[in-house]
């Protein structure tokens, strides 16, 4: 089923599927940004400052899409592909981390979605919206790259859905570095408590700017309560799609990145009751440090990316 309404004033367009009790919510006019993700009445998502609070200052909450690139860039202006990318100008927003690098792309609750398909369907419903990065002079100015972007959201029982499409459109290649930066969270039980499950055997090596050096290590994080670990990490992805894992309190969240996610980030800081799980097509810097993990778009090619939020119960 599908359906209309608000979360802090500002529109959105909701998923429900009747069997499971998972209701999702959209606000396609701030960046297509997952807003709420319930289930039998009860957040699963990480809403943190919440979103008015992400379309005034582009604080990440919710499930948000990391576009054109996730993550950490060493710098604010270089050459990709043939272009310089500037982001140093007062026109494009632009958020920072604590040691002033450029932080989750350019598109935190931008305006200029439009909605394609909302629809339901067998037990839950879809939603589509597109934006077209090349009709937004400021940010094509900045990433002077042609493309659009299509997010299609299918709530299917206790599935959802989330696949990303970007085209090139223009007559010139486009590098491809977004990501998703999935908040999760089990209501009604201390963190300490949360198993994780991470199936992981590849770490992408940090430097002291939390930049991939390009080396790699191998890693078994051991699957057990949450308790006072904390992760700020990047890997390879699995590569037979097994599932990231949170459970606790007779409930069990999956995570599974399905074709188009060869990295993923783990983050899971001390101070805040939420882990992310994050898909990405590049890893961090890579539209920096280019090589073979820079995917790149021929015009009039396309990359379609998708990962699965699947909740269940548990005794």
């Amino acid at each position: 089923m599908i359906g209309e309404g608000t979360i802090e004033g500002v529109p959105v367009l909701t998923l429900r599927g009747e069997s499971s009790g998972m209701q999702a919510a959209f606000a396609v006019s701030a960046g297509m940004v997952g807003c709420s993700l319930t289930h039998h009445g009860q957040e699963l998502l990480g809403l943190r400052g919440g979103l008015s609070r992400y379309i005034e200052r582009g604080s990440t909450m919710g499930i948000p899409l990391l576009h054109p690139w996730a993550n950490r860039l060493a710098s604010r202006r270089f050459t990709v592909a043939g272009r310089e990318v500037v982001l140093d100008s007062e026109a494009v927003r632009c958020s920072t981390d604590a040691n002033g690098l450029p932080m989750h792309g350019l598109l935190a609750a931008a305006k200029g979605w439009v909605t394609e398909r909302h629809e339901p369907s067998a037990d839950g419903g879809v939603l589509a919206a597109a934006f077209d990065f090349a009709a937004q002079a400021q940010l094509i100015a900045a990433f002077p790259f042609p493309h659009t972007v299509r997010i299609e959201a299918t709530l299917a029982g206790a599935e959802l859905r989330i696949a990303t499409t970007v085209s090139a459109t223009g007559e010139v290649p486009v590098p491809v570095a977004f990501g998703f930066h999935p908040y999760l969270r089990l209501p009604g039980v201390p963190r300490a408590r949360w198993r994780v499950e991470i199936p992981v055997s590849q770490r992408l090596q940090l430097d002291r700017l939390m930049l991939p050096t390009g080396a790699r290590e191998p890693v078994a994080i051991e699957a057990g309560p949450l308790g006072t670990r904390t992760f700020d990490d990047a890997f390879l992805a699995p590569a037979a799609g097994e599932p990231f894992a949170l459970s606790a309190g007779g409930r069990r969240i999956e995570l599974r990145m399905l074709g188009g996610y060869p990295f993923a980030q783990v983050y899971a800081p001390g101070d805040d009751e939420v882990i992310a799980y994050e898909p990405m097509t590049a890893p961090a810097n890579a539209l920096i440090a280019g090589g073979p993990d820079l995917p790149m778009l021929a015009p009039g090619e396309s990359l379609t990316a998708t990962f699965t939020i699947t909740v269940s119960e548990r005794a």
